[in-house]
């Protein structure tokens, strides 16, 4: 506990009387300051036992003493020490009844106590209290490495809960919480979602402090208090560019000394953590590469082998394939930068329902396995779907624009090469029609007609068709719309001229000149096709 003016009273050395303000003796002092002047407000700082002797001040003028009494108040002066006995035998009147309109308290000091005294008392108790808070730091940070060492993050959470006297939650890098201290401070950290992406949009180290709804304290044997909390400190865990976890601490006022010695210790524990995460992180993407290679080279036995217990289980197993990439090429910086949400959203969702999953950058593109139905594929289409939405609205920011992801359809180790190749197709396609991620099994299930939404395939129809149109417009027969028809009826031509409504050897006629003036014979199959595809593609628009 720092120094009270409560405390200096009781200080059997200094004899302090009190003279008012009896009732504010608890406040903390932060300094005792000795100045004669008759304004000393501007150097002041706030928290301060203000020692004079009325040198150079009117101490009976009833309205000099309102107005400099007032003025310490306001500064935030949290008590006055009048010496008596050099200028004054006694403590003035005037000064004690304005010590009492202000409530500012008022100590009289007797001639045989120096100031000095006083001084040394206060600076003696700031030394105790601090090396207190010192001594309490280190014991903080001894426990929570032992609990860092033996219960991993939820050990450490729940030391610091208890040195706090509130609650902690860490957070993944997708922003989820994936362990908090006491158990019911996970519905607590939950909400905070928002406020843990917004301080992830900031450059490491950073923090923030965010409050809450005002109510009853927050302790940690107290549910319904964890909802009252009113102050909570955020900080990014990670040394990198982009913070990969966060720490949510809640606690019911301002943490103290020794609490934010624990705070700091926790921070640096779990970035310790994060950061040998990331260098286990990095071998295993090797790795995933070796096992990646293996796959698409056709040596599903190989890479079984070295894959292990690390992919072992997700090769035993239907898996997807995940081909993502920037939707446009930057002229500088990491090629990667906007897909690293699409990682660490994947990497979260697997780490939380346990499952496996590979993930490796490869070249300008990032490649996943994931298995069929499981989180991770789960979170992959929903962060797409509200990449959509942002986009959709405007709403988009940063990298998270450029991100189009190809999703093949479920395939086993023999038949890796081949989902590789359809994720290639599905983001392809996506990219085409300006979406953030395609399924190839979208494309099986559908039309090809929507495929050939392309500037170049409708040019090539307009050219194929251009001269049977030309002919047309004379007015001398109409051989596109005849042409539409045989081929709808698979070159019958009594059904053909039925639709049409002629005779069949008119539509022979036509569909000779049809050859003329193409110069492509109708029996040829790949002239049939193009033929159809053209009239289909001009007939879309």
């Amino acid at each position: 506990m720092p120094p009270t003016l409560a405390s200096l009273v009781h200080h059997s050395a200094l004899k302090l009387t009190v003279r008012a303000g009896e009732d504010r003796l608890d406040v903390p002092v932060r300094w005792a300051h000795v100045s004669e002047l008759a304004d000393p407000v501007p150097y002041m700082e706030g928290g301060e036992l203000l020692l004079i002797t009325a040198l150079k001040l009117d101490a009976e003028d009833p309205q000099a003493m309102g107005r400099y009494v007032r003025r310490l108040a306001g500064a935030g002066v949290v008590g006055l020490g009048f010496g008596v006995g050099v200028n004054y035998e006694e403590t003035p009147k005037a000064l004690v009844e304005a010590a009492e309109r202000e409530g500012l308290p008022l100590l009289e000091v007797p001639r045989r106590t120096p100031f000095l005294a006083i001084s040394k008392a206060v600076s003696a108790a700031i030394a105790a209290d601090q090396y207190r808070a010192v001594t309490a730091g280190f014991a903080a940070q001894r426990e929570l490495t032992k609990q860092a060492l033996a219960g991993g993050p939820e050990g450490l959470l729940s030391a610091l809960a208890a040195q706090v006297d509130g609650w902690a939650a860490l957070y993944d890098a997708s922003g989820s919480v994936v362990a908090a201290a006491p158990e019911w401070a996970g519905r607590r950290a939950a909400r905070l979602t928002a406020e843990v992406e917004r301080l992830r949009e900031r450059p490491t180290p950073a923090s923030a402090v965010v409050g809450g709804p005002s109510g009853g304290p927050a302790t940690p044997s107290s549910p319904d208090g964890a909802e009252n909390a009113d102050r909570i400190e955020l900080h990014s865990l990670g040394t990198g560019r982009r913070p990969r976890d966060t720490l949510a601490v809640g606690t019911a006022a301002a943490l103290g000394t020794a609490e934010r010695y624990a705070v700091h210790s926790a921070i640096a524990l779990l970035t310790l953590t994060t950061e040998r995460s990331r260098s286990l992180h990095a071998a295993e993407q090797r790795l995933g590469a070796a096992v990646l290679r293996m796959l698409l080279a056709g040596e599903p036995d190989h890479a079984r082998a070295v894959a292990g217990d690390l992919y072992g289980e997700l090769l035993d197993a239907p898996f997807r394939v995940i081909v993502a990439e920037p939707a446009s090429a930057k002229p500088s910086g990491d090629p990667l930068a906007g897909l690293s949400g699409l990682a660490d959203v994947v990497e979260s969702a697997a780490a939380r329902s346990g499952e496996a999953v590979l993930v490796v950058p490869e070249g300008a593109r990032l490649v996943a396995l994931a298995a069929d139905g499981g989180a991770a594929v789960a979170a992959c289409v929903q962060h797409a779907a509200a990449l959509e939405g942002k986009r959709a609205a405007g709403a988009v920011e940063g990298d998270e624009d450029e991100t189009v992801v190809g999703l093949s359809a479920p395939a086993g180790p023999i038949a890796a090469a081949a989902a590789y190749k359809q994720a290639e197709q599905a983001l392809s396609v996506a990219r085409r029609r300006g979406r953030v991620l395609v399924e190839h099994e979208q494309l099986a299930a559908g039309s090809v007609l929507p495929l050939l939404a392309d500037d170049a395939v409708k040019a090539f129809a307009d050219g194929l068709l251009r001269a049977l149109r030309e002919h047309d417009a004379t007015g001398r027969g109409d051989l596109v719309a005849s042409l539409r028809a045989w081929l709808s009826r698979h070159g019958q031509w009594d059904a053909a001229a039925a639709d049409l409504g002629v005779h069949r050897h008119t539509l022979r006629y036509r569909m000779r000149r049809v050859e003329e003036i193409l110069g492509r014979s109708l029996d040829d199959p790949d002239v049939r096709m193009e033929l159809w595809l053209a009239l289909k593609t001009t007939t879309a628009e």
